[in-house]
């Protein structure tokens, strides 16, 4: 199956910054040059952040949003920190509660006509489940004909979350968000053997 969609984005630019976003669509661009403008991986630098979602791997809809993950350990300093840069801005809006005995905070905002979003938890930010969700997403992007990132959008602009798009696409059972994380340790020979059976080779 040949690779027909997409840039072909490095995993590893997904955890180096946001430079790659400067190689891809408009939209991409210009959510670039306003987390530039916000200079939010400056600021948040010591919690690892990184951009997920459906922005950086290209799927993207109208009213999609830009979602950042950070580790965090010390929730009073983080809200302290994005309280004193962001509390000014449109929207601005934080939480913090326990989800099965694990902190997380949110903090969302408005600016640049995005919807910006900061997602903190415990955990190593390329161990978090939004980043290894947005990896499986970018690999079968990345093997698979355009038409099916146009069938992803097409979905989600129809009001289906991005997860179930895919889990509904590759006929996955089960809770979508944990059907796609078991693929995520998958070769790239496992994933393409999925996508024959489940999608077909496409046109080559």
């Amino acid at each position: 199956m040949k690779h027909k969609g997409g840039t072909m984005t490095p995993i590893a630019a997904f955890h180096q910054g946001i430079d790659y976003l400067l190689q891809g669509s408009a939209t991409q661009q210009h959510a670039y040059h306003t987390l530039q403008e916000l200079r939010i991986f400056t600021i948040l630098q010591e919690y690892s952040p990184v951009l997920v979602g459906t922005v950086p791997i290209d799927i993207n809809i109208d009213d999609s949003d830009l979602d950042i993950i950070c580790e965090v350990y010390h929730f009073t300093d983080f809200q302290v920190i994005v309280d004193h840069y962001f509390s000014r801005m449109r929207g601005y809006r934080y939480t913090y509660k326990l989800v099965e005995g694990v902190p997380r905070a949110v903090c969302s905002f408005h600016y640049n006509d995005w919807l910006i979003q900061l997602f903190a938890q415990p955990v190593a930010a390329v161990q978090q489940y939004g980043y290894k969700h947005m990896v499986v997403e970018h690999r079968i992007l990345q093997l698979i004909d355009s038409s099916f990132r146009q069938q992803i959008r097409a979905l989600k602009a129809s009001g289906v979350k991005t997860e179930p798009a895919f889990a509904k696409l590759l006929q996955l059972e089960g809770d979508p968000y944990a059907a796609l994380l078991e693929l995520f340790d998958w070769s790239d020979e496992q994933l393409m053997q999925l996508l024959d059976k489940t999608i077909g080779k496409g046109d080559d």
